[in-house]
């Protein structure tokens, strides 16, 4: 038998991933890059006790819901949002891993794009 994944062991997983921190995200315990979340407990009362909140895209969400139903699920709530709903006591840590360093990439990878848009551009010199 596989032991029981806490939110302890999404945040010993989480956290190894550079600059990944703890924090909350209306409340809730959350994992969080550059002050953005990617993962969190669900605290909208929609959602089951026990689930997490992961960031993923909108492709990977419907092959997750159509793949593992019994545990990956969506509530009206999180319908616009691309997240997936995780129920903690039915996924496997690996699966869990996988989609915790998917989720930190995609927050991370947004965060350098939007720091290279705002990045004030170097000043050229004309050699002559």
């Amino acid at each position: 038998m596989r032991g029981r994944i806490t939110f302890d062991t999404v945040r010993e997983i989480g956290l190894s991933f550079p600059g990944a921190e703890d924090g909350t995200t209306y409340g809730a315990l959350a994992l969080k890059v550059g002050g953005r979340m990617f993962a969190c407990l669900a605290s909208h009362r929609s959602a089951e006790p026990e689930t997490l909140v992961v960031y993923v895209d909108f492709n990977q969400r419907d092959d997750l819901l159509r793949e593992e139903p019994s545990i990956y699920y969506l509530t009206d709530h999180y319908v616009n949002y691309p997240v997936v709903l995780v129920r903690l006591r039915r996924v496997h840590r690996d699966a869990l891993s996988d989609l915790l360093r998917g989720a930190w990439t995609m927050i991370s990878s947004k965060r350098r794009r939007k720091a290279r848009a705002t990045a004030k551009p170097a000043s050229r010199r004309v050699r002559r």
